[in-house]
């Protein structure tokens, strides 16, 4: 079964899609912050991560760097509220692998996370 870590400060937004991907037979761990997703990784590897740009405590771009430099390779989409071309382009040397604006349409984010799921 795979395996999928939601990293987002919403409350609504985790268990939303915690529950629409478990419908689908996946795994679901959350986060509710970058610091907690580091946590989490330390003791589970999952299959690929939705992150979350904007968060409070340190943000998605930061989290995503702190995993790279630790080595992991996990794949990534990160979701983002906003269109922030800086933050885009912060993102280009981390190796992502998409990028999903908010308001989430639940088919396309679906057509995404099983697009790289199955690339595994």
């Amino acid at each position: 079964m795979p395996q999928l870590l939601i990293v987002d400060d919403e409350l609504d937004v985790r268990e939303y899609l915690k529950n629409y991907f478990k419908r689908r037979k996946m795994e679901v761990l959350t986060a509710e912050s970058g610091e907690r997703a580091l946590e989490v990784l330390q003791g589970q590897k999952p299959d690929l991560m939705l992150l979350d740009v904007r968060m409070t405590g340190i943000d998605g771009i930061e989290t995503l760097r702190r995993i790279r430099a630790s080595g992991n390779s996990l794949p990534v989409i990160m979701v983002t509220g906003v269109e922030d071309k800086e933050a885009l382009d912060a993102l280009k040397p981390l190796h992502i692998e998409a990028c999903i604006h908010k308001p989430l349409i639940l088919e396309e984010l679906e057509k995404e996370v099983l697009q790289r799921l199955t690339k595994k």
